[in-house]
């Protein structure tokens, strides 16, 4: 029996959107903010995570950032898993204008994240994002604890609980 704590990274520093190397798909490498920064040091006190052993990440800034802080806190290793990534609007990992990824997440949330015919975006439903994320914590199950970084749509539809906040940690055994 393996327990994983995912923590929802922290509130992420927009303002920068759309500039720089945060255009297109760049825009999900964006750091925390000061704030998110604060809220991932706060939750790294939670002493449910005084056992684990290793921190699985997602790739993008926001997550990896997160994680290494929670890395500092907590002195342990960190490993990235691109199958932590946030829900995306096309399920072929095609990038989409962003007019087109916020109609596509919108109906992504119409659907409650079940696919049917009259869908007009290819979007990744619930039931990839719950496959995805249980193939990654089957990789670490070696581990009798283990810290997931990741966003909050993969812990909705992956746990089954309302969209969690910023650093927000819930438990999950497999």
């Amino acid at each position: 029996m393996a327990k994983y704590y995912f923590i929802r990274h922290g509130e992420a520093d927009f303002s920068e959107a759309n500039t720089k190397v945060y255009q297109g798909w760049g825009f999900n490498m964006q750091p925390l903010s000061e704030k998110g920064i604060e809220q991932i040091k706060v939750a790294s006190k939670d002493s449910r995570l005084k056992k684990a052993k290793i921190i699985v990440t997602s790739p993008y800034g926001r997550t990896m950032h997160t994680a290494s802080i929670l890395a500092k806190e907590l002195g342990l290793d960190v490993v990235v898993e691109s199958d932590l990534h946030e829900w995306v609007a096309d399920a072929n990992y095609k990038y989409l204008s962003d007019e087109d990824a916020m109609n596509s997440f919108r109906e992504f949330t119409e659907f409650k994240g079940i696919k049917d015919e009259s869908a007009n975006y290819d979007w990744e439903t619930a039931e990839s994002i719950a496959n995805r994320t249980r193939g990654v914590l089957e990789k670490y199950s070696k581990y009798d604890e283990t810290i997931v970084v990741c966003h909050g749509t993969v812990m909705q539809y992956f746990l089954g609980i309302v969209h969690p906040d910023n650093g927000q940690i819930e438990e999950y055994v497999l």
